[in-house]
């Protein structure tokens, strides 16, 4: 006996529509809830709901769409998944370092299996979080997952609902915990036939996107029941371990218990139910420490959040760019605010909004494991015009530098997929719109976007291209090879004193000490009995770093520690960084 259902509230009637027959559904569970039992379908079958004898729909629930999100939802079983992560207990953030991967360019197969396959290289490295972008069914083979419309299933191409399981299977039997990168704030523009069934947006409020999720008008508690539901069926049902919500700061609430809390409420309760530690991590550009607080405390409640500001810092002092949201940053003094407080805007100007932003956090009260620290993401490199790493602009020296940064500091540490050896390949924006007029229009705007900024249009590669999303995939015999077999062992290695010492890792902002010379070029991070160098300069650097023993735990290019009469001062190459440990 199988049991369909759907939130149809302005709807006359509605059909099931199976097997060549179109059943009468009723009345039942809920205000504008419609109901159906046939026992003559089951796991593999193909259905499909007919609101007042229009089209057949796909199911807005359905957790399987094997022909695509135009194409009819087919009952999916749960149970006879045979999982093999029955001793996984979970693994919480704290303490970890994540990996942010894209299922369809990280491999040259493109899939949940071929992916698991890769997964021996992420323990190998010492990553403990494999966070994937989006999975949900989009139109078409290939895109970035942010254009879903299928929110409770698995992209078919990549494997379908039994490939997420298998990847997360792997991904636990080689300890490693799984987030997946959920959208909450829109849906994409072709294949979204939600508004089919009711109101599951409006008019009210407008996103880039177009109408905004109807989070608080009539009908809000559905459509807020819809999501939340959604977020616990990955966690329950595909074993996923954390959520990365994209840009919370999209999504329009005005209810006393915004959407959010409720949310991290629910995550917090299966969890609890689950035995393991579940968690929310935010792309938030609200700079307000309420996000992350306790929601005991007055807060939201989400666990942890992206920090674009400490990665705008980074970037800006590396580049020497300063153009758009870049323009506040570069300097050393900026970099050093951002890993001692977070934000540079923490209440006070932003050039580029053209206004005060943000909210001051309390360091007694806010570890540096609720913020991810990262020199590159998905959007930080593939919203560039030609979506080049920042392995394109920097040396390898520069690139050892701003890994000792990011890897010592008292963020959760975050990579994006082959920044680990310097990859030379691109990562760039690419869809596979099957409506040649939405493919028309991205391509258009896409070029029109970078042209306004002063970019080359004829440069932006076609998103429509096989080539773009070709050219988009790691080249995997880069890391056995020259420079970046190198750099690899230099992640590998601060990762490792990441792990093996605690001081390392500690999230407590107060203990951040920074000391640099601007006009020399060096700055020295302090973590405990460790201090982080780095010479960005193009000469020798010898840097003051106590009165007492020091070892070279770490070190990039060569560095040399020498204790004298006026102190102990650490010498580095141009372009290089060190890990120091003091010994007495």
């Amino acid at each position: 006996m199988t049991q369909f259902s759907v939130w149809a509230p302005a709807a006359s009637s509605v059909e099931l529509v199976a097997g060549g027959a179109r059943r009468a559904m009723r009345h039942g569970g809920g205000p504008g809830w419609w109901r159906i039992d046939v026992p003559a379908l089951g796991h593999g079958d193909d259905y499909a709901f007919s609101v007042d004898g229009g089209q057949a729909l796909p199911d807005p629930r359905s957790a399987w769409q094997p022909g695509g999100p135009d194409e009819p939802s087919r009952v999916y079983d749960h149970d006879r998944f045979e999982w093999t992560d029955q001793a996984w207990r979970g693994r919480a953030l704290p303490g970890g370092v994540v990996y942010e991967l894209h299922i369809g360019t990280f491999t040259d197969a493109g899939t949940f299996d071929a992916a698991a396959d890769r997964l021996g290289h992420l323990v190998d490295l010492g990553v403990t979080h494999v966070e994937v972008m989006p999975v949900a069914a989009f139109p078409g083979r290939h895109g970035w997952g942010y254009d879903g419309v299928c929110l409770w299933a698995a992209h078919e191409p990549y494997g379908g609902p039994d490939g997420l399981k298998r990847f997360v299977d792997a991904a636990h039997a080689h300890g490693l915990a799984v987030i997946l990168d959920v959208v909450h704030n829109h849906l994409g523009p072709s294949g979204n036939y939600l508004p089919r069934f009711g109101p599951y947006f409006t008019d009210r409020y407008h996103t880039p996107w177009g109408s905004a999720v109807n989070l608080d008008g009539p009908g809000s508690d559905e459509v807020r029941a819809f999501l939340w539901s959604s977020a616990l069926a990955w966690l329950r049902d595909f074993h996923i371990d954390g959520l990365r919500l994209d840009a919370v700061h999209e999504l329009e609430d005005r209810r006393a218990v915004p959407f959010l809390e409720e949310l991290s409420d629910a995550v917090d309760r299966l969890g609890v139910a689950l035995g393991k530690p579940l968690f929310l991590v935010a792309e938030s550009d609200l700079n307000d420490p309420r996000m992350v607080t306790p929601r005991e405390n007055g807060g939201l409640g989400v666990h942890a959040q992206w920090s674009d500001d400490f990665h705008h810092a980074l970037h800006a002092l590396l580049t020497g760019e300063r153009q758009g949201y870049y323009v506040d940053f570069g300097s050393m003094g900026t970099l050093a605010k951002t890993l001692r407080r977070v934000w540079l805007h923490d209440g006070g100007w932003s050039t580029f909004r053209e206004r005060h932003h943000g909210r001051p956090l309390d360091p007694s009260r806010m570890p540096g494991h609720r913020f991810m620290g990262y020199l590159q993401d998905h959007d930080q490199v593939g919203n560039r015009a030609v979506g080049e790493r920042i392995s394109a602009l920097l040396p390898p020296g520069l690139l050892a530098a701003a890994a000792a940064l990011v890897l010592t500091s008292p963020f959760t540490p975050m990579l994006f997929m082959g920044e680990e050896w310097g990859a030379s390949t691109p990562w760039q924006y690419f869809t596979d719109h099957t409506d040649p007029v939405l493919a028309e229009a991205v391509r258009r705007g896409r070029r029109a976007e970078f042209a306004a900024h002063g970019w080359d249009a004829g440069q932006v590669p076609d998103p429509q291209s096989p080539d773009t999303v070709r050219d988009s995939r790691l080249d995997w015999s880069e890391p056995y090879r020259e420079p970046h077999s190198a750099l690899l062992a230099w992640y590998r290695d601060l990762i490792r004193l990441r792990r093996t010492h605690a001081e390392l890792a500690d999230p407590d902002l107060r203990a951040v000490h920074l000391t640099y010379d601007e006009a020399a070029g060096w700055m020295m991070l302090h973590r405990g009995a460790f201090r982080t160098a780095v010479n960005l300069a193009e000469e020798e650097a010898t840097l003051p770093v106590g009165t007492g023993g020091a070892e070279v735990a770490a070190a990039w290019d060569g560095a040399r520690v020498e204790r004298g009469l006026a102190g102990t001062t650490l010498t580095l190459a141009p372009r290089s960084a060190a890990v120091v440990r003091l010994t007495d």
